[in-house]
């Protein structure tokens, strides 16, 4: 299979755990090339966070060898409090991470040329709780919760849009100060802080929920960036990771108790707290966002229309100094 046929086909258009469960045989090195012994086929992936089913697909490719099977040797390094992935890209401590699409634009802005190998999120799963049972886009001037670690781009576009007034309160990864009635409102993923809130009892319906995708801002997410030199010097082993974790991402979408030991593995060794309830639900949404709404499909692809959409809002938001062309973050 030609190597550009694959990137098309799955962008454009840590160590192993002792216990991996029961022994699964998936095949795929008879679908991709295997990479040549004599290149370095070291490759560092770094998620945008610690352990949890967000990155099931990787976790289940490395853990299946799937990667091992195509001759790359992956090693899946979380970043930290301290050391962020992007940090990590920059340095060159690692080779890969999954960022936001909104994110890769702003880095880019930034000056650090990155190109998308895999897409794995179709819908947005940002949404802002308030509380009350009120709409959150009904009132101005609320104080809003939202990540210190970012993720903020679209919110605050939005917020500028609408002309709502919010006062961004800066947050840890959790819900408390919500909860104990400090904020009128709190910005969630729907894979994560959402469910959070559900299990401390707050009330959740169409009125107090506002969800991005559903309200005119469905811009999708995650994806996988290298930076463009990575990608130019490496496009057989960037290729051949993005299929392999295209592929561990379908089997983690059919088999996702089996995914979830794997997943559990992983956060125990990272000493995330949490449990396999929680990572159940996130597991469930993340697949559901990675479906294209109207097929129901996993579809892999980083769409033009959506791009250029980002662009457009983030650069008339005063986000992005200049906007970014679809062509620029495509291998």
């Amino acid at each position: 299979m030609a190597l550009l046929t694959v990137l098309c086909l799955v962008s454009c258009g840590g160590g192993k755990t002792e216990n991996k469960g029961p022994e699964i045989n998936l095949t795929i090195s008879d679908e991709f090339d295997k990479l040549p012994a004599s290149e370095d086929n070291t490759f560092i992936f770094t998620p945008q966070w610690t352990a949890q089913a967000q990155f099931a697909g990787y976790y289940v490719a490395k853990e299946l060898g799937l990667y091992d099977q195509l001759g790359l040797d992956v090693k899946i390094e979380h970043p930290s409090v301290t050391y962020s992935a992007i940090d990590r890209i920059r340095d060159n401590q690692s080779h890969a991470t999954t960022l936001q699409l909104v994110q890769a634009m702003e880095i880019i802005d930034n000056g650090i040329p990155m190109v998308n190998i895999l897409q794995t999120s179709m819908n947005n799963g940002l949404a802002i709780v308030a509380r009350n049972g009120v709409n959150p886009l009904e009132q101005r001037g609320l104080r809003v919760g939202i990540w210190s670690a970012g993720f903020d781009q679209l919110p605050i576009c939005m917020n500028i849009k609408e002309n709502l007034e919010f006062e961004w309160i800066r947050i840890a990864s959790n819900v408390n100060l919500f909860l104990s009635g400090d904020l009128d409102a709190i910005t969630v993923m729907t894979y994560n802080e959402y469910y959070q809130l559900m299990q401390a009892g707050v009330e959740l319906t169409d009125d107090n929920v506002f969800r991005f995708c559903d309200s005119g801002y469905n811009i999708q997410e995650d994806g996988v960036y290298v930076t463009r030199d990575y990608y130019l010097n490496h496009p057989r082993q960037a290729a051949a990771f993005a299929y392999a974790s295209k592929k561990g991402w379908e089997w983690a979408a059919s088999h996702q108790e089996e995914a979830l030991d794997i997943v559990m593995n992983y956060v125990k060794e990272g000493n995330v707290g949490t449990n396999r309830t929680m990572q159940r639900l996130m597991l469930k949404e993340i697949i559901r966002l990675q479906q294209d709404q109207h097929t129901g499909k996993q579809e892999f692809t980083m769409r033009k229309e959506m791009v250029d959409e980002a662009s457009k809002l983030m650069h008339e938001y005063g986000l992005l100094a200049n906007e970014i062309s679809y062509e620029e973050m495509i291998p």
